[in-house]
This record gives structure tokens, sequence and C-alpha cells, in this order.
């Protein structure tokens, strides 16, 4: 078992080699109980067969009685989850925040009770609505001080709490008038969203946040400039109470609403991108679809702020559902879904970030491909982060959040004959690769030139080519 256990499966071979032995059910353990059996297999107690309920009742002892003695606080918070956290099940708890105020009256007297009203910007509406719907679950409300500066040191909501890829804040420009205890009603596009009760105000060291959040605090990097030249200098944390979920120009679904049509008992493999979905990408899902057996693809885009140059979010999402329709008839397993959310551009912490949101919208697997989150230094077009930076960060965290990382290298485009295959494959087999940078790829849809079918879907490039300039943020 021991052996067994310690072997890394292939990419196409997702559940525990013993699944095929004799030993009673253990392999239908879930994702966060398999993690952690990894960790405990070193005990005494599993030195010797384990068999039926009692062989089961052994290694749940043995996992769940060693934590405190033999494990510090993240492999402990992981194994917390074994007990109370199947796959699929939100992040620090057993079901979804919501923080929606369900009597009217008594959001009605929580308005009425706010000393200022704040209008959001549209980062904020998203950061609203992840925090209403249970998107950010466990988070009750932006993070207090304490909080925030856990989350930014240590990634931890607290000394030993949940474990959290990005600080979750209200920034505001001034905070004269308010104190703590107040009641701030949080508005959007003209409709009272929530109010705020501030619990702690104050004003943050971003250069420090920049460098440990971002790895840098150069204004090149977009977020940092952002954070720094642009947002507000204090920040205002406190629980949150919903009076409405943000709407947005497009259809959004709360993790409650996704959760609820995904199909019982199966693995969901989680998607996230900002940008249109190429052949590329199209290519890697359904390599990932197919090499979790049985499961279902969740494409979840995000699709509030991004960085400059960008595709704008109405845009993307016109050439998702595009997309979406072109391609249900011949895979039904693939599901849809739009979130609200402002990328940060973090690279290896925001993939934590995506692996925590899509655990609360019932992913069991998340895919992490070349780059994700990453950016370029807007002087000298450096990355900021290394190529899979995101996916060893992502592996580190993986039992301990229950999310099974499902990595890929970059898939290029080798010919009619063979498609698309790893990079690693091609270059091994000599084949010659056929590129189009996004450069060229822009340069044509503008000349409005012919952009190939294996590097596109056709629908998705007349969406974009009649977007025109307008397309790009």
């Amino acid at each position: 078992l021991k052996q067994n256990c310690l072997k890394r499966p292939s990419p196409s071979q997702r559940i525990l080699p013993f699944a095929r032995s004799r030993q009673p059910r253990l392999a239908m353990l879930s994702v966060p109980a398999r993690a952690a059996l990894k960790v405990a297999v070193r005990s005494p107690e599993l030195r010797r067969p384990l068999q039926g309920r009692a062989g089961l009742a052994t290694l749940t002892a043995a996992v769940q009685g060693r934590t405190s003695a033999r494990f510090h606080a993240p492999v402990a918070l992981g194994l917390r989850g074994l007990a109370n956290s199947p796959a699929g099940a939100p992040h620090g708890g057993a079901e979804v925040v919501n923080l929606l105020v369900k009597d009217a009256a008594a959001g009605k007297a929580l308005a009425a009770a706010a000393v200022k009203t704040i209008d959001l910007n549209e980062r904020q509406a998203c950061d609203v609505f992840c925090l209403v719907n249970g998107a950010f679950s466990p988070l009750t409300g932006f993070m207090d001080e304490a909080a925030y500066n856990s989350v930014v040191k240590d990634m931890r909501v607290s000394a030993d709490g949940a474990l959290f890829g990005l600080p979750v804040t209200l920034d505001l420009q001034c905070v004269k008038d308010l104190k703590q205890g107040d009641k701030i009603l949080l508005r959007w596009e003209g409709q009272d969203v929530a109010v705020l009760e501030a619990s702690s105000i104050w004003k943050p060291n971003k250069v420090l946040e920049a460098r440990e959040v971002y790895g840098t605090a150069e204004l090149e990097h977009p977020t940092v400039h952002s954070l720094i030249a642009e947002q507000g200098q204090f920040y205002v944390g406190g629980k949150l109470h919903g009076l409405a979920s943000p709407k947005f120009k497009y259809i959004v679904q709360t993790p409650s609403e996704v959760r609820a049509t995904l199909p019982a008992g199966k693995d969901v493999v989680a998607f996230q991108n900002r940008n249109p979905i190429h052949r590329a990408h199209f290519e890697l899902l359904i390599c990932a679809q197919r090499d979790v057996k049985d499961s279902i693809l969740l494409v979840h885009p995000t699709c509030g702020p991004t960085q400059p140059g960008d595709i704008d979010g109405l845009v993307r999402i016109d050439t998702y559902e595009a997309l979406r329709k072109e391609t249900e008839a011949q895979y039904p397993m693939f599901r849809w879904a739009y979130l609200p959310y402002s990328m940060k551009m973090a690279g290896p912490r925001e993939a934590i970030q995506h692996m925590i949101i899509r655990k609360n919208f019932g992913a069991t697997h998340f895919i992490i491909g070349r780059d994700m989150a990453g950016t370029k230094s807007t002087i000298t077009g450096d990355d900021f982060y290394g190529a899979y930076d995101a996916q060893e960060m992502g592996k580190k965290h993986s039992a301990e959040l229950g999310v099974t990382v499902t990595h890929y290298e970059n898939m290029v485009y080798v010919g009619e004959d063979e498609g698309y295959v790893a990079e690693s494959v091609a270059k091994k087999a000599g084949k010659k690769v056929v590129k189009l940078s996004g450069t060229e790829f822009r340069r044509r849809l503008r000349a409005g030139e012919d952009i190939p079918n294996w590097f596109a879907f056709k629908s998705v490039v007349d969406i974009l080519r009649k977007a025109g300039d307008s397309a790009f943020c």
C-alpha cells in the first residue's frame, strides 16, 4: 500500500494503483483523503495490510490521530479537511458561505444605519459578488488588518487559519469620517448591494504588499502600478451583509447555482482563463477531461477587469458563448459559467486563489497551464514569473486544498496529420512546429487577413473582427 500510494500517477491515470487490487474499497477515498494518505503512510499502523472496515478505521485513526503530533499546521489543516471536506466541498467548511440577508426588513434597517455610501468600481463590485455568494469561502467579509497582514506574509487568513493566496480588501481614498463600528453602504451601478461593518481601518504598506504578493514593487508590473498609483490608500475590513448580488452586463452564476448543475459522484475539472479560447486551449481541455475518467469539465473564465491590452470582458463572453454552442453537441460533458473577478496577474499566488475559488464552485481538479496569471514588464516585456511557477505552487498546496492539479505543457501544432501534441513530444520527435504569435494574430485581425483554422475557431475570429479595436482593453 505504501509503495503504491507514493507512486505518481500518469496524466491519464487518476486513481490509485490499488484500486485494481482486492484491498476492499480504499480506492473510493476522496481526493483530500488520498492526499492525506500520502503523508501518513509512514506510520506503523499502515505498515501492515489493511482489510475491510477495520482497515479503513485503522487508516482514519492513523491519519487523524497523528496530525497534531507529527505535522506542522499546513499539513494539519489539510488533514482536517479529510474528516470534514470530501472532494468538491467548499474551502474551509461544509457549506458555501452565503452572506445575502434573507429578511427584507433587516436589510433595510442595515442600509438605513449606514453612515456613508460608497459607489463601487467594477473591481470592487467583483469582490463583493465573490464574498456575498461564497466564491471566497470561508471569508465572511473584507479582510481586517490582522487577516490582511497574515495573508500578505504567509498566505493564511490567521496564524493557523485557512490558506488564501491573495488579500481581499476594500480600498478607499479617504476615511476621515469613518471609525470602527460604522456601517458603510456599498452601491454598484445605482443598486445597494451590501453593508460593511467596519471593524478595521488602516493605511497599509503597499510596497511591502506588492513585494510579498506580486514578488516585485516595480511599477512596470501592471497590477502593482494600479495598487500603488491608482487604488485608494486606506483599507477597510469587516463583516459584509449582502443586500443584493451585484449584477453585470453578462450572465453570471454563483457557486451554489453551478454546483446544482453538476452530476453527483463525478470529478469536476475546472479551467480558468481570461482570453478567448483558441484551438490549443480547446485541445488542452479535451485532454484534461479525457485524462480524468468520466469527469465534468467546467470552463470558468474570469470576465471582470484585467490588464491593459487584453480582450474586453463582454467581447470575450461573446466568443465563449459562440464556442459553447458550436461544441456542446460533441462535448456534452463540458459546462460553462462566467465569473465576475478582477484579475491581479499575481502568478503563483493567484493560482492558489483560483484553485480556492473553483473548489468553492465544486471542482475536484484544476488545470494549471503555462504561465498562469502571469504578466510582462510594461517597459522591457520580460516575464515576471517563471513559465511553470504557478504549477509548482499549485502542486505544493494541492493536498491541503483537496484539489488535484492537472498540469500540462504547451500544446503545439505540427500539421494536419497529427494536429496538436505536447511541446516536448514535438521536440523529441523533431517535428516542425507551426506557429502564429499573438502579435501576428492581432495584426491579421485588424488587417482582415486570413487566420488559419488550426489556430482559432472561425466563430471566435468573426466576433473579434466585428468588435475591432474596441475589443481590446
